[in-house]
């Protein structure tokens, strides 16, 4: 019953600059992006990273932790760089709490011979040197995204750490999520309970916490091409959270796929298609993609429109609608439906409708038109119908058509004027008008 958008209102994430990081993983011919990278799309989106910094080798590393003292950092973490080492732990490829810059340049040749014993196959680029933060009551957390074969991108979260497999501790979502879709998430873990503290540790900052789900929601909607993104640690704490260790797999295959994801189960709430209309009389509608709070909005011009005028667009008479019928109206399924309502911009009220629903390859489409009885002649069908032609053409769909009962002249005017062919079918009582959009749906193999 509630979709959010792909973007949340005050969300200002540099999707471009994530998407030159991740070009510049693939044109090296990798899936994975190493740590720095997937930190840098992190960081595009508006998820907080300790400060990381790359060298290529020992003399390199002492430099960048000279540049980290020089912003008061005290103590040091040093990280093997590589694209074949998903598991830097495991191949020596970790010291933590360095206490200067010196050590970090010693400490990296001896991880760099650690590392070229262990993984001996493994082809090594640097390494990364970031604040060793100690923060004495965080929680160790993992957030990030799966890909299911049936329900397409998940946002995962749960206890995190070294032990995260051991624990177990997990629940999944489908994206877009919003404060409350993200809390939920949270809520489904064993861990939420110590998140909300207990004597000697203060609650974590659930708030912040939500907010990394919700930023990984857009992730999932707006770069495609991301197939795994695992955050672990994700370090939580009454001050806040911050990513310390990321990992980011692609499919170079889908760079150029643009958003919203086509894989998602759940199709966002498309803000992009909120607007005005511009009506004959000169006025303006505002026009936006329905949602479901706006059930009140059509008791209120039920009760204003003509039973005449229900009856051409229902084919029966109409009465009070049901909360059923209301909910049909008004919770729809954005993949494969869409209705446009136009709103007075003064008072919020609803002035008329445009709908439409595709069948599930998107070849055709349904459409129907309704306009509050007395604001005929205002031209706000006619706006209300090209700009659900325009959003049948933009999303694929090839032939939009509907049942007109013959009397309802201006329909029939109105799609004759639009390019719409019509067939009268007398056996049914309707005329059938269909217009070519020269879409081609989805093709399947």
């Amino acid at each position: 019953m509630r979709v959010p958008p792909a973007l949340a209102p005050d969300a200002r994430p540099d999707w471009e600059a994530a998407r030159r990081t991740i070009r510049a993983a693939a044109a090296r011919g990798t899936a994975r992006l190493n740590e720095a990278e997937a930190k840098a799309v992190l960081a595009a989106a508006g998820i907080p990273c300790v400060r990381t910094l790359t060298a290529d080798g020992p003399d390199g590393a002492q430099r960048a932790a000279t540049r980290l003292a020089a912003d008061g950092v005290a103590r040091f973490a040093l990280k093997v760089l590589s694209d074949d080492i998903a598991h830097k732990s495991d191949a020596g490829g970790v010291i933590l709490d360095l206490d200067s810059p010196a050590s970090v340049g010693a400490a990296a040749a001896r991880m760099l011979a650690e590392v070229a014993a262990r993984a001996p196959g493994a082809r090594v680029t640097g390494v990364t040197v970031q604040e060793m933060l100690r923060r004495r009551h965080a929680h160790e957390l993992i957030a990030g995204l799966a890909e299911d074969a049936a329900f397409g991108p998940a946002i995962l979260f749960g206890a995190g750490g070294l032990a995260v497999e051991l624990v177990d501790d997990k629940a999944l979502a489908l994206p877009p999520l919003d404060a409350l879709l993200a809390q939920d998430l949270i809520g489904r873990t064993r861990i939420a309970r110590l998140l909300d503290g207990y004597p000697g540790r203060p609650a974590a900052d659930r708030a912040a916490i939500a907010q990394v789900l919700i930023r990984l929601g857009e992730v999932a909607c707006a770069l495609p091409m991301i197939t795994t993104l695992e955050i672990n640690p994700l370090i939580a704490d009454a001050s806040g959270v911050v990513a310390l260790d990321a990992r980011i797999l692609i499919d170079p295959g889908r760079l150029d796929e643009a958003a919203p994801n086509p894989r998602l189960a759940i199709r966002p709430y498309p803000a992009e298609w909120e607007g005005e209309l511009a009506l004959a009389d000169g006025s303006t509608a505002l026009c936006r993609p329905v949602r479901p709070e706006d059930a009140p909005l059509y008791l209120e011009a039920f009760e204003r429109m003509d039973p005449d005028d229900l009856r051409l667009r229902f084919f029966a008479p109409i009465g009070r609608p049901s909360m059923a019928m209301l909910a049909q109206l008004t919770q729809i399924d954005y993949a494969r439906a869409m209705a446009f309502v136009a709103l007075d911009p003064g008072t919020g009220g609803l002035l008329g409708v445009s709908r439409l629903a595709a069948d599930p390859d998107l070849a055709r489409a349904e459409y129907s038109v309704l306009v509050r009885s007395d604001l005929k002649g205002k031209g706000l069908g006619w706006a209300l119908m090209t700009r659900l032609i325009d959003y049948a053409r933009a999303s694929g769909i090839g032939e939009l058509y509907g049942e007109v009962l013959p009397e309802n002249r201006t329909m029939l005017r109105m799609c004759a004027e639009l390019g719409f062919r019509a067939e009268p079918r007398p056996a049914e009582g309707t005329v059938h008008v269909a217009l070519d959009l020269g879409g081609a749906g989805i093709v399947r193999d």
